[in-house]
């Protein structure tokens, strides 16, 4: 698929000095945004980006701060592990 933005002329200026690629930009906001809403597996993310490494796609979605969509149930899980842990190493 090829994606067109039509972007003002002033905008684009502005836009073009402030990021070295502005579609590279907006290409990894897409996968960010796609990652955290669970549209996209952390494979899929590195494909899409064209990285050589699922720690590559990682590295990119952390400094975006895009992590997957959890439910209130895996949250729950989490903590009570961790709670686990802390009480298993006192």
């Amino acid at each position: 698929m090829t994606l067109t933005v039509n972007i003002p002329d002033d905008l684009a200026k502005e836009l073009g000095a402030g990021f070295k690629n502005v579609g590279r930009a907006a290409l990894e906001a897409l996968a960010a945004e796609a990652y955290a809403k669970d549209v996209l597996s952390l494979e899929q993310v590195r494909r899409l980006l064209e990285l050589e490494s699922r720690w590559e796609a990682q590295v990119v979605l952390s400094r975006l701060g895009a992590w997957p969509a959890q439910s209130a149930e895996e949250i729950l899980g989490d903590a009570r592990r961790s709670y686990e842990f802390r009480q298993s190493v006192q």
